[in-house]
Order: C-alpha cells, then structure tokens, then sequence
C-alpha cells in the first residue's frame, strides 16, 4: 500500500481547505474547537452548506447524488473537516440509513428517501436499541403485525439520539416470532409524526437532552416502507453497522483533538512548569500519538478495499477509535486538574460568551469526558466487537 498521496490528492485537499476556510461559519467553528453545544440548527446549517456543494454525502455514488469521490479523497475530505473543526454531519441518514435504501430499498424508496436525506428535508434516528436488547440486539421485542396494507408496531426502543429532532426513524422490528431471534427481523421506515409515537427525554448527568425512550402504540406503518424482505432485517442491520462502526473510528477529529491536548499540556501551571515538562505525562501523550498513528494506518488499508464494503475489520476500527477518544478525554482533564470541575450548562450552551470560572477551555472538558463514556458502548459494544474479531478474522 502506498501511503504518499498523488499530486492529484494533494490538489484537492487544497481545494477542500479554501472551500473550508471560506465556507465555515465562525461561531460554528468556535463551538466544534472548544467543545460547546451544538444545536439542531447548528448542525442543519452545515448540512445543507455542504449539501450545496454537492460534498455533503462523501461515500454516495454519483448516481445517487454524491461526489464520487476515492476513498483517499474522501478520508482526505474527512480529514480536513476535522482539522478545520466543522459540526460532525450527523451520521443518521447520510451513512447508516441511506446506504441500506442504496442497496437493498426499493425504487421509489431511492427515489423518495435519497433526495431527502441529501437536502436535510428528513432528519433521521436509529431504532435499535430497546431496553432489554442492547449488545444482543437480536433479541428485540418490539412487534410489527402485518394487517393488509400496514404493519401495525408495538414496543419500545431506548437510547434514540436526538429523536426529539427526528422527521424518521428506521426500525428494526419482530416480524416473525416462531424462527430463530436473527431470522424474524424487518426493516421499517417510519414517519415520527404518526399517531401513536410518543418521545420522552433521557437526561443526562450534564443535563444535556441528546437520547429518548421512543414508545410505539398500534403505530400504522404503510408496508411499502420495508426495506428490502420481510425477516431480512438483520442481514440489513448488519450492513448498517458496518458502516457505522467504520465511521466511529474517526481518526481526523482525534487528531484535531490530540492537538488541542497538547496545548492544554504546555500550558504554564501555577508552579511553573507546563504538564507536557513531565515525563511520566509526556510518555503517556507519546503512547497515545502512536496508538493514533497505527490507527491510521489501518483505516488506510480497510480504505484501501472500501469498494469490496464494510467488513469485520469495522469492529477493529471501532474499538481502537474509542479507546483513543476516552483515552483523550481522559488525560485532558488531567490536563486541566481542577479547573475542569465547574458545571457552568449556560456557557455550553452558548448562553455566555466565557466560562463563569474564567477559563474557557477547561470548562467544558468534564462534560466532554462524561459524554465519551458512551463511545465504548454505542454501535454495539466493545466487549461485542472484540467477539466479532476474534470469531470472523482470527477464526476462534
């Protein structure tokens, strides 16, 4: 594999720099780089001033609105994005949902939900997880009983990011009780202002709204919005989250975020000399850069075959990323030591232009670490992923 880029990469991660320089939105860039809030409509502007660019789907196919961009092209897309400190385009409908609507959906489903997705007419959730099938996902029980031109869905899913935003949800939904659990899933698009949804928050310890319990009470669900076969669900949601876990990984925001650490660690401490003067935490730092850098390399090679799709190797990319992004929010609060501990939600929020407690880039840090505690458990955990690698690539 040959790691230098071509003439033709290095001319295109200079036009995604100027465009970038040009088109993020200030404040918007402020928020990403000192680790504030965004808001629905933070990340809908960004959205749709890539989807005007035509760059706001780097993975799709040309035929389906996208750049059709290599898989350098688009780690270097992904890259400079990072670099830049852009809103993260929320992963939802652009990577998990569109992709199976790609591949197993309906012409009309292509023809109706692709455009959508692209414009940001249609913000989507993920019904995945329910409150007794997390890590065993095929365990879930929420029901969908097919009469005449509809399924009627019942049940409830938990841990919904951002479903109080939500125009769609895809759901995966027990169509056949009397299989093995894999064998009696589908696959259903749902329309989250049908009577019967109900959508209450789970607040967090930093009092952030980001998840939901979403309930579903005799829910009608037109039965042209399955995807793909009845009872094929699983093979569908395996797909999904091959592409979801390859997207975890995310190598360029984590050296975006190493960065500002090491800021953070040359900073003058109240005795005078800077953390980074340390060797104990500079030898941890330096652990922590090369884990990312062997990271990288491994994204490159899963690239390197991306045409062939997501494999079990997605498992690996996943684990290592988010032990590198807890690792990270880690060692910066130990960075800051004390002066992360004050909860101050109005300057997350973007309610104050500076931290009650004077300092700006600690203040958010405690709540940044908090939240990082889920990467580990999201997109199926990693004690589940390190199963997937052991039974898929080293055949155990």
């Amino acid at each position: 594999m040959d790691l230098n880029y071509t003439d033709e990469d290095l001319a295109f991660r200079d036009e995604v720099r100027t465009f970038l320089a040009e088109a993020l939105p200030a404040e918007l860039q402020h928020k990403v780089r000192h680790h504030l809030r965004l808001s629905k409509d933070d990340s809908v502007r960004w959205h749709r001033i890539l989807a005007e660019k035509g760059w706001v789907a780097p993975g799709w196919p040309v035929e389906f609105g996208g750049p059709g961009w290599t898989p350098v092209q688009r780690h270097v897309f992904e890259e400079e994005c990072a670099r830049a400190g852009t809103p993260q385009i929320l992963p939802f409908g652009v990577n998990m949902v569109a992709p199976v609507i790609m591949a197993f959906g309906s012409p009309e489903q292509k023809a109706y939900y692709l455009p959508r997705i692209l414009s940001c007419e249609h913000w989507w959730c993920q019904g995945y997880s329910e409150p007794g099938a997390g890590s065993d996902l095929a365990s879930l029980k929420t029901s969908a009983v097919r009469e005449g031109d509809y399924y009627i869905v019942n049940g409830q899913k938990t841990w919904t990011t951002l479903a109080q935003h939500a125009d769609m949800i895809f759901c995966l939904v027990r169509t056949d009780t009397g299989v093995r659990k894999q064998e009696g899933i589908s696959f259903l698009l749902i329309d989250m202002r049908t009577a019967g949804i109900t959508v209450r928050p789970i607040v967090m310890l930093d009092e952030d709204h980001e998840v939901n319990e979403v309930f579903f009470d005799n829910v009608r669900v037109p039965v042209a919005n399955l995807v793909g076969q009845e009872n094929r669900g699983w093979t569908y949601a395996k797909y999904l989250l091959g592409h979801e876990r390859t997207g975890i990984a995310a190598v360029g925001r984590s050296k975006r975020e190493l960065a500002f650490l090491k800021t953070l660690a040359a900073r003058e401490s109240k005795h005078g000399k800077p953390l980074i003067a340390d060797p104990l935490f500079a030898a941890r730092l330096a652990s922590l850069e090369i884990e990312l850098m062997a990271l990288e390399m491994t994204v490159l090679r899963v690239l390197s075959r991306a045409d062939k799709g997501p494999g079990p190797e997605a498992s690996v990319l996943k684990v290592r990323g988010t032990d590198i992004q807890q690792q990270l929010s880690e060692l910066m609060v130990e960075a800051v030591g004390p002066m992360a501990l004050p909860f101050d939600p109005a300057y997350l929020d973007g309610e104050r232009a500076h931290s009650a407690a004077g300092d700006d880039d600690a203040a958010p840090l405690l709540s940044h670490y908090f939240n990082y505690r889920k990467t580990s458990i999201y997109g199926g955990s990693n004690e589940i992923q390190r199963n997937i690698i052991t039974q898929m690539i080293l055949g155990l």
